[in-house]
């Protein structure tokens, strides 16, 4: 493996803070409070890319703020689209690692009641530590959790990028958002506010694997947002094959904690369920899965699965794909089977990233031996 030299560390980024953090950086600096609001407004109203580009603050408040912060820590390294538009962002971070983001045009709602205009998949961690059989995330393992102002500035970068608003936010990329619990949320709460980037709660979808324990703590966090399960199983067995988490917290926990969720909430839950030919596509599957989701009248999301190099898993033919989603919708099942778009850029997430960290020498192969997974003690 190259050796990469260390990377120095970064300031922290205004992104990631709070007006009260702010604020609490001004008094210090034995600033009146109308200059807190001032720096907010530049933060995320205006979008500053500098700190410099602060017009209205003196010379030395912005050299003593630049000492401190930056407004930027990373770069988008490369896009990819397709005919349909949908693109996808690879992300270089100041350590030299990256994640990837995808922006997805209009389409039928994906997770809320509302037509979507612009939704983002958004990344929580760079790879992942869950090491779901089927994935590139977490071919390489798990790196580090994205702060607060990491995840951010995704939309921040895109959205100047593409020059469109992004209505929608899924929190579906790289990584499991609710492994990363604190700076998710508190992200959340950025992206949710009026002084912030101001998308609302019903309109940001957090997908997890399947941490009940987090599930159960994110339905007392005060924001609607919704609720996305990973379930790719309807059955242990099935399940336990694919995704680790399932030995971790089985079915019976995941869905005990589920029906928390749904006593604290209004919000429908979907269920993502990637097809893989000969491992989840059966009937006997479909007919579980239609049982489990009437019992919390949930959505059922079905998606065929993207290759992944290296992998062998497939998709399942389109007559597989149509019966299965049968069985859901003649079980009275609210069920939508995604032939989705982006299927010709390489769309399982974390391809991208693996190919660059590869071609940089920070991994020594896209699947390597070793890798930090829940199965290994992260």
């Amino acid at each position: 493996m190259t050796d990469i030299a260390p990377k120095p560390a970064v300031l922290p980024s205004l992104l990631g803070l709070t007006p009260p953090e702010i604020t609490a950086f001004m008094t210090e600096m034995g600033e009146p409070a109308f200059r807190a609001k001032q720096v907010i407004d530049w933060t995320f109203a205006k979008r500053a890319v500098s700190i410099e580009a602060m017009s209205n603050l003196s010379k030395g408040l912005r050299q003593t703020l630049a000492e401190r912060y930056v407004t930027r820590t990373m770069t988008i390294n490369t896009v990819t689209g397709s005919k349909d538009t949908t693109r996808k962002f690879l992300l270089k971070l100041h350590d030299g690692r990256f994640v990837e983001t995808v922006l997805i045009p209009a389409n039928p709602a994906l997770y809320g009641e509302a037509s979507d205009r612009h939704t983002l998949c958004v990344s929580s961690q760079v790879g992942c530590a869950y090491d779901c059989k089927f994935c590139a995330s977490g071919l390489a393992g798990f790196a580090r959790n994205l702060t607060a102002a990491e995840i951010v500035e995704q939309i921040v970068q895109v959205e100047a990028y593409s020059g469109e608003r992004m209505d929608n936010l899924v929190f579906m990329g790289m990584g499991e958002p609710l492994a990363n619990y604190s700076n998710v949320t508190k992200a959340i709460e950025i992206l949710n506010s009026e002084w912030g980037i101001g998308i609302g709660a019903r309109h940001m979808t957090v997908s997890t694997s399947g941490l009940a324990p987090q599930i159960k703590k994110l339905a007392d966090f005060p924001l609607q947002i919704r609720l996305a399960i990973s379930l790719h199983g309807a059955s242990d067995e099935v399940r336990d094959k694919i995704m680790p988490v399932n030995k971790k917290h089985n079915l019976d926990e995941l869905f005990e904690a589920l029906s928390y969720w749904r006593s604290r909430r209004k919000q429908h839950i979907t269920f993502e369920y990637i097809l893989i030919q000969g491992v989840n596509d059966g009937l006997d599957q479909a007919h579980r899965l239609a049982k489990r989701a009437k019992g919390l009248d949930a959505k059922v999301n079905l998606i065929p699965y993207n290759t992944v190099e290296g992998l062998q898993w497939v998709r399942p033919t389109e007559e597989v794909q149509d019966a299965f989603r049968d069985v859901l919708l003649n079980a009275g099942v609210k069920a939508t089977l995604r032939r989705e778009k982006g299927h010709d850029i390489a769309a399982a997430c974390g391809q991208l990233r693996l190919r660059q960290e590869t071609a940089d020498g920070i991994i020594e192969t896209p699947i390597p031996e070793k890798r930090i997974t829940i199965g290994a003690g992260a």
